[in-house]
């Protein structure tokens, strides 16, 4: 054992070196242990649960940090010194990370503007899912074929995020098209047929059957229904079976592309 000691006094950065990952291993065993209480605590609370997630993210890396500048400390490294070379290097290290240091801000930002929160049902650049969570760079989305989506916070306060959970119901939307030769109001009536016959579309606002545009080869009609969100696929794939089996059963015919060809 005094041989062991009198080798590290001898080698003296080998002995700050074993000081400096024990107090690093002990320091990353102990943050570990000081987040479970912390983490329950923060998820008792009864803000919004993007907070919760950013928070617990923000003292996580704080924690951590505290352990790195206590394990400096330790091997003779003035903290003094510590924050000058910090400060040196903030100016580099921010041009260097300028994104990252923007999503960190637009995080902020999120959280206090609440264009969504968790839960909520967005689209953006293409994707549409529901918000797992908003964390200090990126924000988590849950796509409906269960693929989880990283975005970039800064990403999601320059560009339009469209929040489809905003009130109680959402409108679904249904083009068709229609031959020429079919009677409009015949049209409007089956199509207000068989929204009728769907409990999970809502009566207020009601149901509106539109003629939106005349085509090449018909007419093209637009429905707008009301429903819950949780209802909103089930829904639109109801009225574009269930309209199309309408129109069959009344000779209502849905024109397509064709060519003539003359002998």
């Amino acid at each position: 054992m005094d041989q062991i000691v009198s080798f590290f006094q001898n080698h003296t950065f080998l002995y700050k070196l074993l000081i400096f990952l024990v107090i690093v291993a002990i320091g990353i065993t102990a943050t570990k242990l000081i987040l479970i209480p912390i983490k329950k605590i923060i998820l008792k609370t009864k803000i919004d649960h993007t907070v919760k997630t950013f928070t617990f993210s923000f003292v996580k890396i704080a924690l951590y940090t505290i352990v790195s500048l206590i394990a400096l400390t330790s091997v003779g490294i003035e903290l003094n010194s510590i924050i000058t070379a910090i400060g040196a290097a903030t100016v580099a290290v921010s041009l260097a990370l300028q994104n990252t240091l923007s999503n960190f801000v637009s995080g902020v930002i999120l959280l206090a503007a609440k264009p969504f929160t968790a839960g909520d049902l967005i689209e953006f650049a293409g994707y549409e899912g529901y918000v797992e969570s908003v964390r200090i760079f990126f924000t988590t989305l849950r796509t409906f074929d269960n693929k989880m989506v990283k975005i970039p916070n800064s990403k999601l306060t320059s560009d339009s995020v469209v929040n489809c959970s905003v009130g109680e119901l959402r409108r679904v939307k249904n083009v068709f098209s229609v031959s020429y030769d079919d009677n409009i109001n015949k049209v409007r009536s089956v199509i207000l047929d068989v929204i009728s016959k769907n409990d999970m579309i809502v009566s207020d606002p009601e149901p509106k059957v539109y003629v939106t545009k005349h085509l090449d080869s018909g007419v093209e009609i637009t429905v707008f229904t009301w429903g819950n969100h949780d209802n909103y696929f089930a829904i639109l794939f109801y009225m574009e079976e269930q309209v199309k089996n309408a129109f069959d059963k009344n000779g209502i015919t849905i024109p397509y592309p064709h060519i003539v060809v003359k002998k």
